[in-house]
């Protein structure tokens, strides 16, 4: 009788213990889930709102004759000499392009250059066009890219920090996957994007658990945007609880088992006997 009393409390606790541990359903972990597999659609966002305010730029001049593109190529902004290498005066170490807060840049040669809204590949076909029509490279071929795309991922996932995107194009899913994921606490139908654009500030939302994700805006994220996932309701719930609350109740369950295992044996001796 006793034993089966101590077996019953075991498992009451167990269960309580697996109960409290639980973090959620299915559906709440499961990204995307209401997505129907194998249909293809089209992808109507925009990764890109075109260049902004204090964008760092890196821009490469091409050409076959390489001379000729010594004065445009900021990176290293040498001139090749028959007997070495000479740094041009007033040339700095620290290279690309800052966009002014008006929305310019101030390129080698043409001077001052408009830039904010542009994609980089307009911005290339526009100094590109301009270097050929002016007569400084007939052959020019021009490359830019962002030298720091930078997104913060904060809350509950593996690794908070700060991201850098080797690229233009940046989606919530691949900002996650360079921090290691969300944790299993983290609220999957509620991230929040804090963005700063134009000198306005707008936050969204996002669900990460619905096929309507890649209709927002905030999908695609930007240049400086935050991330933040934030905790479910069950971590909320045990914030205020001592941290070392679990490995008390499996401390104790381990002891309980043992005791339990005791007993049982004892008890079956006795019959024996």
């Amino acid at each position: 009788m006793r034993t089966n009393l101590i077996r019953k409390t075991y498992f009451v606790v167990a269960a309580a213990v697996l109960t409290l541990v639980s973090c959620g359903t299915p559906q709440e972990i499961a990204y995307i889930h209401d997505a129907t597999r194998d249909n293809a659609e089209a992808i109507s966002g925009k990764f890109t709102k075109g260049i902004q305010a204090n964008d760092l730029l890196s821009i490469y001049v091409e050409s076959e004759t390489p001379t000729a593109t010594v004065p445009f190529n900021q990176e290293t902004n040498k001139i090749a000499m028959s007997d070495g290498v000479v740094m041009n005066p007033g040339s700095t170490a620290v290279s690309g392009y800052l966009v002014s807060n008006e929305g310019d840049i101030t390129f080698p040669v043409l001077g001052n250059v408009h830039v904010l809204g542009m994609t980089h590949a307009e911005l290339a076909q526009e100094l590109q066009r301009r270097l050929v029509s002016e007569g400084h490279i007939l052959d020019a071929r021009v490359t830019v890219r962002l030298m720091n795309f930078t997104v913060s991922v904060l809350g509950d996932v593996a690794r908070p920090g700060t991201i850098v995107a080797s690229g233009e194009r940046l989606t919530i899913f691949e900002a996650l996957s360079m921090v290691g994921d969300l944790t299993i606490y983290g609220q999957r139908n509620n991230v929040t994007i804090i963005r700063e654009e134009n000198g306005q500030r707008t936050i969204g939302e996002l669900d990460l658990t619905s096929k309507d994700i890649f209709e927002s805006p905030y999908y695609y994220l930007h240049q400086n945007d935050v991330v933040y996932v934030e905790p479910n309701m069950k971590k909320k719930r045990t914030a205020d609880r001592d941290p070392m609350i679990m490995t008390y109740i499996t401390t104790g369950l381990s002891i309980l088992s043992s005791l339990t295992s005791m007993f049982y044996y004892y008890m079956m001796v006795q019959r024996l006997k």
